[in-house]
């Protein structure tokens, strides 16, 4: 019980605390009255009366709550900033994309004219639209071709994730170094405990042969990680389907994105591959992808630093109009008019002199 009063006031304080030296001024109430005195004989002789009692009573604590609001509201009350975990629907998605020279083209394999889009192009605008469809995701932005690039680290800052899958926007190079690209983006999940929901989002038109000590490295991070594994192929026309056996030695050279699809499924981890031939494909992908990432997910709210004096205010308010209108109802005893009986024994008094 004494710890929580103390956990209770310490999140409360004042901007300019000096001024609760004033406070005892409050006080004045019960030493001053503030009520017009009237010259009778000996108030002694007149017999208790409970309501004047209780309404004298009232107006000193309205001079009391007055004089303390006014001077609690000048020091500046407040409540402190928090920061409040709540649990939320979303995931931690960090998105790995494709930046070889081969994303610069359309999906029908050559440079984009009039109002085509580049595999880049539609990939950068639709995961846009992605990201802020649900509050509580947070993401991740890596881009790779030669070597990796981190462009955001794990965030729940939407606007400027946003912001950093529009950045990538530069031509990239020939070649297709993925392995070190799921590297990177395995780096981005912090130690949070697994019950949150991991995606590893990858977008590529294409992959390279991985090298086996690199699979073995890749599969150990995998299995400590745990995360969904989503590979987003953006296949160009009349190539082949990663699902394809070639007509000749089936090897990785020979089918590097079938053989990177059956090395996705060896992990041990949820994973699927959506193929997609066209910009409408590619949002029916991102869309079955944000169906099926639905688990609870713990974010932080920060709550900003709330100004208190406004209640303190209105006490000194209240205070202060009960008092105005004592004062008004105040009655001056020296200009009332006689009352009636006093005015009739006056009248028998002077007939019978």
């Amino acid at each position: 019980m004494h710890q929580s009063l103390v956990d209770t006031a310490a999140r409360y304080g004042f901007a300019m605390p000096l001024v609760l030296w004033l406070l005892p001024l409050a006080l004045l109430p019960l030493m001053v009255s503030g009520q017009r005195r009237s010259a009778v004989p000996a108030l002694s002789a007149a017999p208790l009366d409970g309501p004047s009692r209780m309404i004298a009573t009232a107006l000193t604590l309205a001079g009391i709550l007055a004089l303390a609001g006014l001077v609690t509201a000048l020091a500046g009350p407040y409540r402190r900033g928090e920061t409040v975990t709540r649990i939320g629907i979303g995931a931690q998605v960090s998105m790995l994309i494709d930046r070889s020279g081969s994303m610069n083209e359309t999906f029908a394999g050559r440079q984009p004219s009039g109002g085509e889009e580049s595999k880049a192009a539609a990939s950068r605008r639709l995961l846009g639209e992605f990201v802020g469809s649900r509050a509580h995701d947070q993401f991740a932005v890596a881009a790779f071709s030669t070597a990796p690039m981190l462009v955001l680290p794990m965030t729940d800052r939407h606007d400027a994730v946003r912001a950093a899958i529009r950045a990538i926007d530069r031509p990239g190079l020939d070649y297709t170094n993925v392995a070190r690209g799921l590297g990177m983006a395995l780096s981005q999940f912090g130690p949070e405990s697994g019950t949150i929901s991991r995606v590893v989002l990858l977008v590529s038109d294409g992959a390279a042969v991985i090298d086996p000590k690199i699979q073995a490295q890749l599969r150990a991070e995998f299995a400590r990680i745990r995360p969904n594994l989503y590979w987003l192929f953006l296949r160009t026309e009349d190539s082949p389907s990663i699902l394809d056996r070639p007509a000749g030695e089936d090897t990785p050279q020979a089918a590097p994105e079938r053989h990177l699809d059956l090395f996705f499924k060896s992990l041990g981890v949820p994973y699927r591959a959506f193929e997609a031939e066209g910009p409408e494909a590619v949002a029916e992908a991102i869309r079955q992808i944000e169906g099926l990432e639905r688990e609870p997910i713990p974010y932080a709210e920060t709550r900003p630093r709330k100004d208190l004096s406004g209640f303190a205010y209105t006490a000194a308010g209240l205070g202060i109009a009960l008092l105005v209108l004592a004062k008004l109802a105040e009655a001056d005893l020296r200009r009332a008019p006689a009352p009636p009986a006093a005015a009739a024994v006056e009248a028998l008094r002077r007939l019978a002199a």
